[in-house]
This record gives C-alpha cells, sequence and structure tokens, in this order.
C-alpha cells in the first residue's frame, strides 16, 4: 500500500491564489523530492524550462 500524498492538489491551487490575491504572478511551482514546496515568480517575462538529468554527467 502506498503512503497518501504530502502535497495535495488543493494545496497547491490556495497558495497560487493567495500569491495571486496578494499580487504576485507565479510562474513556476516545483515539489521536491524532500516534500518542500518552491514557488518562483516572475516580472513579466517567461522563466526557462530547466531539468537537470543526472545522466548528462555519464554521458
Amino acid at each position: 500500500m502506498t503512503a497518501p500524498a504530502r502535497i495535495r492538489q488543493e494545496d497547491i491551487a490556495r497558495a497560487l491564489k493567495g500569491c495571486k490575491k496578494a499580487g504576485f504572478s507565479p510562474a513556476r511551482v516545483t515539489i521536491e523530492a524532500n516534500g518542500n514546496v518552491v514557488f518562483e515568480f516572475s516580472d513579466g517575462a517567461p522563466l526557462p524550462v530547466v531539468r537537470a538529468n543526472p545522466l548528462d554527467r555519464v554521458l
């Protein structure tokens, strides 16, 4: 049996709604392996998508 999710979609939606209400424009939400939720904000310019691949060091 699997463990229940630490972070639910409702939690993220609630946090994003609060960010928008406070005047921030969230650009990206990242949920790290240890359960931390990271919100990144932009000033209008879209952020580039960067995904680190652990196999890049091998190749």
